[in-house]
């Protein structure tokens, strides 16, 4: 069985495609590529087409990682298309869920900081307008939380 999963924020530069890259990463180490999907969005269509920040590629690359893909903006059909979908902060998880206005998808919107094992932050926080350690920060935290999903994923 193929587990299907999205991860979004606001504008799918920084937070989200970090952790889908992550979360990639973890993937193909633990090699279970054929059985987990990732994708990542943003809950706004700002930066349509754009590469990850080159701020966060930065952050990543300290850890090993580089940065792929680009930006594309939610679609209700997501709700449809992912086994779980994950907010990067309430925002992103009330924008998500407005566009389920039945609630029949709501079980699979879950909030990233969820899975959290070393961080106690609820929020993944944006680092947009912050400095480097915010960058690095986010790194490390979606790190902790990435580690944390993978286990719980069935057959993982």
């Amino acid at each position: 069985m193929t587990q299907k999963l999205l991860f979004v924020c606001l504008g799918n530069i920084c937070r989200s495609p970090s952790a889908e890259n992550i979360m990639n990463h973890l993937v193909e180490k633990a090699g279970i590529s054929d059985r987990v999907i990732c994708d990542s969005a943003g809950t706004a269509g700002y930066h349509v087409g754009a590469m990850p920040d080159r701020r966060m590629n930065a952050a990543a690359q300290k850890r090993g990682l580089a940065l792929v893909g680009s930006a594309r903006q939610f679609e209700p059909s997501d709700l449809v298309n992912f086994d779980l979908i994950l907010a990067m902060d309430k925002h992103n998880y009330r924008d998500i869920l407005s566009l389920d206005p039945s609630g029949k998808y709501a079980h699979k919107v879950k909030m990233m900081c969820d899975y959290c094992q070393t961080h106690s932050d609820r929020e993944v926080p944006d680092p947009y307008y912050g400095g480097v350690s915010g960058f690095d920060y986010v790194i490390d935290l979606l790190f902790d939380a990435c580690d944390s999903l993978l286990k719980s994923l069935p057959h993982a």
